[in-house]
């Protein structure tokens, strides 16, 4: 039991995460600048992530912002891709 909860105490949420994005092969979307290191989310590797950094980071805002560039760019266009969404631009990290 001790070694149960151990390794409980270790995981890491931002991991999990990912480690069930990518086994369900599915894009995602963060605001987490965890995930900020593109080197670790190396394009090509994963289903593709983007990256959200705004000045106000409501769920308004969120939602607004994210489907705005999604408009212009479909997120077919995104996969296996590292994005970072900003409030002015969208700059995308391919293979």
């Amino acid at each position: 039991m001790w070694r149960q909860l151990r390794r409980r105490a270790w995981r890491d949420p931002d991991q999990e995460v990912w480690l069930a994005a990518g086994r369900e092969e599915r894009f995602l979307i963060t605001q987490d600048l965890d995930f900020s290191y593109s080197r670790r989310y190396r394009p090509g590797t994963h289903p593709g992530l983007l990256l959200v950094r705004l000045r106000e980071p409501g769920a308004v805002a969120l939602v607004t912002k994210v489907m705005g560039a999604l408009k212009t760019t479909p997120i077919e266009s995104l996969a296996g891709c590292f994005a970072v969404l900003t409030d002015s631009k969208l700059r995308i990290k391919r293979r």
